[in-house]
């Protein structure tokens, strides 16, 4: 970046909750000539008698280098025992997408980071099926076929080393599990830990296995919808970044259900990755903070 070129940084942190961080960051980032264009902030409650925990999400502009901006942030985050990060607004997140045969959530991940409203760049896609190498060639992205034998534990293991390896050579920040429909086992869902996301339906109530939208059917339901998580090794119970509902009535066919429930799977995904690399979205224990 030359000297007179602005850019646009944001700043996210959390630490131990007390009195001055805010003013001790806005100082800091003042004096490094920056200018805090956006500001967000919450303060976890204290819980079972442990101290409440403060999150923070500030945008600034400046033509300071993205090094001497870091610079100026360490005594700060040191004296407040910070976890922060410092990231260049809208540099692209190197995203790596998986999916098995469904394609709705894949092409609207697709097709969100072609027309620029996603700010991640797509090395490859990865499928323990080869159904979707004609969706993965339309877009120009290497498609990888890991197969997984389901009754075979050394296939699973195979694959999650081929996976380790794809994710090691392309540099892979983020992991999208855009329906698939395989389970990451335990150690790769550590080392994976914040930084990968999965869909899934929400039925109220719940239903599991085969054919969801056929038993939603079956039982009436009238509200279904979608769960956007970070990847753990409870299945399906990580970290929630966003939800959604849409009502559902006696005269839409199981068909139906299904269609409307996968628009609103690729919707949900679609926002939660826009604001995991946009920044937004924070870790508070099993919860997140999101700063939308």
């Amino acid at each position: 970046m030359s000297a007179t070129e602005t850019a646009s940084y944001a700043l996210t942190l959390s630490c131990p909750d007390r009195p001055g961080i805010v003013h001790a960051v806005s100082g800091a980032l003042v004096e490094a000539g920056g200018n805090i264009t956006e500001s967000q902030q919450y303060g976890s409650p204290a819980e079972q008698g442990s101290g409440g925990r403060f999150f923070m999400r500030v945008e600034v502009a400046t033509t300071t280098s993205f090094e001497s901006l870091h610079e100026s942030l360490q005594p700060v985050a040191e004296a407040f025992s910070m976890d922060w990060g410092l990231h260049r607004v809208g540099a692209p997140v190197r995203t790596l997408l998986m999916a098995s045969k469904e394609a709705h959530c894949l092409n609207e991940l697709l097709f969100q980071q072609r027309s620029g409203a996603l700010p991640i760049t797509i090395p490859a896609i990865v499928s323990n099926h080869p159904d979707l190498a004609e969706m993965a060639a339309f877009y120009g992205i290497p498609f990888h076929h890991l197969p997984v034998d389901s009754k075979d534990p050394a296939s699973k293991q195979q694959a999650e080393d081929w996976l380790r390896e794809i994710i090691a050579e392309q540099d892979i920040e983020l992991v999208v599990l855009a329906r698939y429909m395989q389970i990451l086992s335990d150690g790769l869902c550590r080392e994976l830990t914040g930084r990968a996301i999965n869909i899934h339906h929400s039925f109220l109530p719940s239903f599991k296995g085969a054919r969801p939208y056929a038993q939603a059917h079956a039982r009436g339901v009238k509200l279904i919808g979608a769960t956007a998580h970070y990847v753990t090794a409870d299945l399906d119970e990580g970290p929630i970044i966003e939800q959604e509902v849409i009502r559902v009535d006696h005269a839409h066919t199981s068909e139906r259900l299904a269609q409307m429930g996968r628009a609103v799977e690729a919707r949900t995904l679609s926002q939660a990755v826009r604001w995991h690399t946009e920044h937004r979205v924070l870790l508070d224990g099993h919860r997140t903070i999101v700063f939308d």
